[in-house]
């Protein structure tokens, strides 16, 4: 199992390190220190921490991200037929979350963008 913290993202509200002790754990009040590599057996405390965290900043091996689709070559679309997504895209599909908060025109405009 692979886990990756967005550090840019994360806040540390430190939710990960109350629900998966032995993997994530803050140091000097905001750092966070995690093993990027843990054991199968922490499955599921680690996806539990996941889903947890507010800002999503936590991702686990086989969950597409968004950053992942965009690295992805731009040579999946085919002019003659539908667009078929990638792997990553998939994955993300499935188990991205995408929350959105407000109901203004810009929260509009996002859902319908996703949608698409």
């Amino acid at each position: 199992m692979r886990v990756v913290v967005d550090l840019t993202r994360c806040q540390g509200y430190a939710q990960c390190a109350f629900l998966a002790p032995s993997v994530f754990r803050m140091q000097s009040g905001d750092a966070l220190l995690y093993d990027s590599n843990p054991d199968d057996a922490l499955r599921e405390q680690i996806k539990r921490a996941a889903a947890a965290c507010p800002v999503q900043a936590i991702h686990i091996g086989g969950m597409g991200t968004l950053a992942a689709m965009r690295k992805e070559p731009a040579q999946r679309r085919n002019p003659r037929g539908p667009v078929r997504l990638t792997d990553a895209e998939a994955a993300f599909k499935r188990g991205g979350r995408i929350v959105i908060v407000g109901a203004s025109l810009a929260g509009l405009t996002a859902a319908l963008m996703l949608r698409t």
